[in-house]
């Protein structure tokens, strides 16, 4: 069991180039998509048909990941904008 006196403070999260990072992932998942559709009859003959479903999933969620971070980090520069709008109205 953790002592009060042993608590840390939980460290900031780690920011970086979130809309790029799901978009090269959503960009490798179709291309993974596409270079196995030519062998869909060959994953199908051996069971193996979801993998191809798997990669259509993953690039189609990716795409729903894409449409969330750019609106998460439209609102988070709003949201620093309205921020130092009032620090500079305050100031005046």
């Amino acid at each position: 069991m953790w002592k009060k006196s042993e608590l840390r403070e939980a460290p900031a999260p780690l920011e970086g180039p979130v809309v790029g990072t799901i978009t090269g992932g959503t960009i490798i998942w179709f291309v993974l998509f596409l270079g196995q559709l030519p062998f869909y009859g060959w994953f199908a003959d051996r069971g193996h048909a979801w993998w191809v479903w798997t990669c259509l999933a993953g690039g189609g969620l990716g795409l729903l990941g894409i449409w969330y971070v750019r609106r998460r980090d439209a609102a988070i520069k709003r949201d620093a904008a309205a921020k130092r709008a009032a620090t500079t109205t305050d100031a005046h």
